[in-house]
């Protein structure tokens, strides 16, 4: 690992990057292709592509979280009905909502309770 201002930096960078993905998803969940929720699915499997790619990419788990709790809080927030009264998750898709607000946090934990990879010996020649 590296040092605290490293880690720290990190840690806000993936923020901001689940804060970013996750509003796109919140957007496009309810998208179809034919009977085919397409934006739902291709959502929670980019989201877990991300949380991935961020364990793998930093090595720790709290980036990882990071990243994770910037989607779920905008995803969150979008789920708020706003002053005017209008909602972005509407009652018509109300079932692609649920399931898009409960899979990244079912993602998260199992991409940040998998164990840690282990590393490879370096041979010298």
């Amino acid at each position: 690992m590296g040092s605290l201002a490293s880690r720290i930096a990190a840690w806000a960078i993936a923020l901001v990057v689940g804060v970013v993905y996750g509003a796109a998803g919140s957007f496009a969940h309810a998208a179809f292709i034919g009977p085919a929720p397409i934006g739902l699915l291709l959502g929670v499997i980019g989201a877990g592509a991300l949380l991935i790619a961020v364990r793998l990419l930093t090595g720790d788990r709290w980036a990882t979280l990071a990243a994770a709790l910037g989607v779920m809080v905008i995803t969150y927030v979008f789920a708020q009905p706003s002053t005017g009264g209008s909602v972005l998750f509407t009652v018509a898709h109300e079932t692609l909502a649920l399931i898009w607000m409960g899979a990244v946090p079912l993602v998260a934990a199992v991409v940040v309770a998998w164990p840690r990879a282990p590393r490879r010996a370096v041979e010298a020649n």
